[in-house]
């Protein structure tokens, strides 16, 4: 282990047992298992943004929810700044919470309704206790609108969620995320909703937080050139496994995987006027219901062999820093 990383996770797994009927449980005796994540490893270092990337579906989310004790964890273990988080020890699940935050990708749902600006931007003041005066929660709350370009603050204070555009709701979102000054921020498709010209402010602004407070992010994202764009590596995410993951150029200019390979063919590149054919993957993604032997991608991949559906590879470093799960990895 690293002792500059702020997250180590190991193998997590996070599976559900899918609710039958009675019908169903006679006919079919064995429990019916939903594998959302089936053996995510990787750590994030102080003030470094990984991407995970990958379909809708492919467990992206629960991932930055499992990290978080948000979704229950079915096997594997999360370190933080070198502790394992412990959910039975209070006090410690009590710092890890001011400590590591989330940006939910809907700030249309994200926020109550029913609340006004100050008082979401409080509230985890209010939960964690953390301020004695009313002057002194409006002051935070001032500073923290105000890092996250919500100026004039007294346009704002009061204001309904009702009574704001996307953009300043996700601004919001954020300033809440940020109050507590957290060392960890999973940022879950934070812009994937939001019009363009707005989409680069909130980057923007999450960047600059990033080079301000050594703030460290798992960015959740189905966009592979936005997360070229921002970070400092790429996770390539399939079925609840890491396919592939390496510093950005050499996932996209060397993608050693036929997963990977396949998203970079369709993804458009700033000043680059592609001729080449698309990779079409054939087939949809199996549900992570089905049982698989061997490779998760093999039923999709062009090519797969004997091997990749018996034999599950293993993700294996195959040059500095660039580590990839296929049997042919080497030869590609």
């Amino acid at each position: 282990m690293n002792n500059n990383n702020v997250i180590d996770i190991k193998d997590i797994k996070v599976h559900f047992d899918i609710k039958r009927s009675l019908a169903q449980d006679i006919i079919r005796k064995n429990k019916i298992i939903l594998k959302a994540v089936d053996g995510v490893s990787f750590s994030i270092g102080k003030g470094e943004i990984l991407s995970l990337v990958g379909e809708s579906g492919s467990g992206k989310t629960t991932t930055g929810k499992a990290i978080l004790q948000l979704a229950p964890l079915t096997a594997g273990s999360v370190d933080f700044l070198g502790e394992e988080v412990r959910q039975k020890d209070k006090a410690f699940m009590k710092r890890f919470r001011q400590n590591a935050q989330m940006i939910f990708q809907d700030p249309y749902q994200s926020i109550n309704p029913r609340n006004i600006v100050l008082d979401i931007v409080a509230e985890p003041l209010d939960v964690h206790g953390l301020v004695k005066t009313e002057a002194e929660r409006e002051e935070k709350v001032r500073i923290a609108l105000e890092q996250a370009g919500m100026g004039p603050v007294e346009e704002y204070l009061y204001r309904y969620p009702h009574e704001l555009s996307g953009g300043q709701r996700q601004r919001v979102v954020l300033a809440s995320s940020m109050i507590l000054e957290p060392t960890f921020v999973v940022a879950d498709e934070p812009v994937s909703m939001l019009d363009a010209s707005i989409r680069t402010g909130i980057l923007r602004l999450l960047l600059e937080l990033r080079d301000k407070k050594e703030l460290s992010y798992l960015f959740i994202t189905h966009d592979l050139s936005l997360a070229w764009l921002i970070s400092d590596r790429i996770a390539i995410m399939y079925l609840g496994k890491i396919m592939e993951i390496g510093k950005p150029d050499l996932i996209i200019h060397k993608g050693a995987h036929p997963y990977t390979r396949a998203l970079t063919a369709i993804m458009p590149q700033p000043g680059v006027n592609k001729r080449t054919e698309r990779v079409i993957l054939p087939g949809e993604t199996p549900s992570p219901i089905e049982e698989l032997k061997g490779c998760k991608f093999s039923t999709r991949c062009p090519i797969a062999k004997d091997i990749c559906k018996e034999i599950e590879p293993l993700l294996e470093e195959i040059e500095r820093g660039h580590f990839v799960a296929c049997h042919f990895a080497k030869e590609i």
